[in-house]
């Protein structure tokens, strides 16, 4: 006689006694999704540069010992080291990392003209992914844990001088699904390409402000909108989770509202 499949109920927190470790966590994306991590029951690790940033997030969230904050610059093996440390002395496993640091900004001066120490400041979002998978991978193998690296749609389009910022992107995106063969079954790995999504009211509080979106600047989506904190982390959260995703490796996930796949015509 077959078996009946049977019906597996919702896990209300999914991320339940899962740590997930988030580079530039305090503002941001970052920010929107160590609140969706500690929103589906998670605690997080936070490593960022701002400090201050840092800071503001423990004291908003207000969550004791479910959220840790250390300063990490991650052009920096030696700091990328002591955060992984200061996270498992605190929690004592790992489950997640999120690589989502790197350059504010994508563009740099015409590439005649460009440097190598500017070049390689638009990669640190590839190089920073290299150091922390390298310093996190040995906790993640021990409880099947996963990676999200966070990209971009400009891995796929750009504007003039943005060369090393597509570069960093792209490699993200290929980096992903080289670690998911590498790392399988104990690590699954996966890379969200976030499209235009307005951070301004992610920032730390000093620097806070609603968003000036214009009808125009939503219209152009297909969903309606420009995308927020809340759209990333929520995807985040589903690629973190092994009840939600315990079958999905080494792929990319656009998340942008539909708008790479709008024609546009002048």
């Amino acid at each position: 006689m077959p078996l009946i499949p049977s019906i597996t109920p919702w896990n209300p927190a999914p991320l339940a006694g899962r740590v997930v470790m988030i580079t530039g966590g305090a503002q941001g994306i970052g920010r929107g999704i160590a609140q969706a991590v500690l929103g589906a029951g998670g605690q997080v690790a936070v490593g960022d540069l701002d400090a201050e940033a840092g800071r503001a997030c423990l004291a908003e969230w207000n969550r004791g010992g479910d959220a840790f904050f250390k300063r990490m610059d991650v052009r920096r093996e030696r700091s990328v080291a002591a955060f992984v440390a200061a996270a498992l002395k605190h929690f004592g496993q790992l489950h997640g990392l999120v690589n989502n640091a790197g350059p504010p900004g994508p563009h740099v001066p015409p590439l005649d003209t460009l440097d190598l120490a500017q070049w390689n400041a638009r990669l640190s979002s590839l190089h920073g992914a290299f150091l922390c998978s390298k310093h996190a991978l040995p906790a993640l193998r021990q409880d099947r844990g996963a990676i999200v690296n966070i990209a971009s749609t400009r891995a796929h389009q750009s504007e003039p001088h943005s060369e090393a910022y597509a570069a960093a992107k792209g490699g993200l995106v290929a980096f992903t699904h080289a670690l998911a063969l590498s790392e399988g079954p104990q690590v699954r790995v996966n890379v969200i390409s976030p499209g235009w999504i307005a951070t301004d009211a992610w920032r730390a509080p000093q620097r806070r402000r609603a968003p000036k979106l214009s009808r125009a600047d939503h219209a152009q989506h297909p969903a309606g909108r420009v995308g927020t904190p809340e759209d990333i982390g929520a995807l985040a959260v589903q690629l973190l989770a092994p009840a939600l995703s315990g079958f999905v490796t080494g792929q990319e996930f656009i998340v942008d509202g539909g708008m790479t796949r709008k024609m546009q015509y002048v």
